[in-house]
């Protein structure tokens, strides 16, 4: 095991053997094994967004076995997915890559401007298809987050005494948010802190803009001059945030954008410290050669072989 890896699971010797073997299992699997750095492949949206505006852009991503030979031939860390996509290709794939089951889901049928999640997976699931690890998506801003939180901690508690990593969507979203605020830098850096607070082993959080949303922490951040710009910046801020950059922070993808954009992005993840991105959309809907071509380029900056 490379020095790297060791190095982060000695930051976590809160948590059982078990947890930091499957984080190892994560960390040295795919063409970045061994460096400490993640790409991950997510497959949530068919759940969240919806099929036809998920997947009819590449029509071959409506299978659920697509995606997990995708994340396996472009060298992906891990592959998460919702329990249903995950039971329709586990066996066929059994321990050919690090699984993530997302035990909680959010459809756009009956939308709210408080989101809650449904529960739709469990620890017992996971342990059932193999996994290394369950994810789990908590909304900071929802009149629901209380909820969200008291969840989680079951979870989370639920699955280390398994050996299972705990992996948190922390997105903050709600009534008590702008839209703007969403991904504030304040606000997204304040929600790696309650995912880390709350056990998280792995946090996945949106890229934050120069946007402040609290006029207290605004304050704060123009009195001790915490830097906005650039995009670098407010990535180390956020790593920073959860626990000085003792927790694994990666970053998500966001909406199929162009491929100089998602690469800038992740140029400024990697100059900010980030660990590295779980990235669906911008994968799954470019067409299979496409998207490993543009995954490997990824995995070659993070890894330093381009720029």
């Amino acid at each position: 095991m490379g020095s790297r890896v060791k190095e982060i699971l000695s930051w976590y010797d809160g948590d059982n053997p078990g947890t930091r073997a499957n984080l190892a299992r994560i960390m040295n699997h795919g063409r970045l094994a061994g460096t400490g750095r993640f790409v991950i492949l997510p497959v949530d949206q068919g759940f969240e967004h919806g099929p036809a505006r998920s997947f009819a852009p590449n029509p071959p991503a409506y299978d659920p076995r697509y995606h997990f030979s995708l994340a396996l031939d472009a060298g992906c860390n891990a592959y998460a997915a919702p329990l249903g996509f995950l039971e329709a290709g586990a066996a066929e794939f059994a321990g050919e890559i690090p699984l993530i089951l997302k035990l909680n889901n959010h459809d756009l049928l009956h939308d709210s401007p408080d989101p809650a999640p449904a529960v739709t997976g469990s620890v017992r699931d996971a342990l059932r298809l193999g996994c290394a690890a369950v994810g789990y998506t908590i909304y900071p801003g929802s009149a629901w987050c209380v909820q969200m939180y008291e969840q989680l901690r079951e979870i989370a508690e639920e699955a280390k005494e398994n050996g299972l990593a705990v992996v948190v969507w922390s997105y903050p979203r709600g009534s008590g948010l702008s839209k703007e605020g969403e991904t504030a830098l304040d606000v997204v850096a304040y929600a790696a802190q309650i995912a880390a607070q709350l056990g998280a082993n792995v946090i996945k959080v949106k890229l934050p803009t120069p946007h402040l949303e609290q006029a207290d922490a605004k304050k704060a951040y123009e009195t001790n001059k915490v830097a906005l710009e650039p995009l670098s910046a407010r990535v180390s801020h956020v790593v920073q945030s959860a626990f000085d950059g003792r927790r694994i922070v990666i970053f998500s993808g966001g909406p199929k954008v162009s491929d100089e954009k998602l690469l800038d992005e992740v140029r400024a993840i990697k100059a900010g410290g980030g660990f590295g991105s779980i990235i669906g959309r911008n994968s799954f809907q470019r067409p299979r050669a496409e998207a490993i071509k543009l995954l490997g380029t990824i995995m070659d900056i993070y890894a330093g072989a381009a720029r």
